[in-house]
């Protein structure tokens, strides 16, 4: 099984070529929603966080307020390193579960693991090739604007917390551009699929 890291800037339209990849064959492993599993109420992720956070990280339902704890975290380094620290090792068993199955399940197939914040993880030499989502900056910051209704500043400061999506771009194995139409993404994606089948059959040839 060849296992594939996808992964894009904000408002790129990760989740829109994720779809289209599942279309072609691909299995999809989305590590946010692992990460949601890692903090669910009554779990030991959930405990820890409110210990190191505090009760006001949870809403009115006992869960996690994933908006105030974003809020914390922003402009925090300490305080994002202490949650990642909490969260990521939990997101990496569930991960190895999944990606166990995948393998049992279809020994010769490609499974995209959807991780928003891949480089800036350190995680890019888990996976036999990097898929990335591009647009350029100035358009990630009109879609952002659209999207969330936040300020331009908003938006900047949004992506100034990421990694560059120009660099990004330099270190994928792959680029799919979606600032254009529609049909020139499928076509790319498509493209894409190709490539990635082949080093899926290369890789079950060894």
């Amino acid at each position: 099984m060849l296992e594939v890291g996808l992964t894009g800037g904000i408002a790129s339209g990760k989740s829109t070529v994720a779809a289209m990849f599942v279309t072609l064959g691909a299995h999809l492993v989305d590590t946010d929603l692992l990460a949601r599993q890692a903090v669910e109420p009554g779990g030991q992720g959930l405990a820890e966080i409110v210990a190191a956070f505090g009760p006001g990280v949870l809403g009115p339902d006992g869960g996690l307020d994933r908006r105030r704890l974003r809020e914390m975290i922003f402009s925090d380094p300490q305080a994002r390193a202490r949650l990642d620290a909490i969260v990521h090792p939990r997101v990496g068993e569930l991960l190895a579960r999944e990606l166990a199955h995948w393998r049992a399940a279809d020994p010769e197939g490609v499974v995209l693991v959807d991780v928003p914040l891949l480089f800036e993880a350190g995680w890019a030499g888990r996976f036999a090739a990097v898929v990335l989502v591009y647009v350029p900056r100035a358009v990630q910051i009109e879609r952002l604007m659209k999207r969330d209704g936040v300020t331009r500043e908003q938006a900047e400061a949004a992506l100034a917390a990421q990694m560059d999506i120009e660099q990004k771009r330099g270190l994928a194995q792959f680029v799919v551009d979606n600032s254009g139409a529609i049909t020139d993404t499928h076509s790319q994606v498509r493209a894409v699929w190709a490539g990635l089948c082949a080093l899926a059959g290369a890789a079950s040839s060894r």
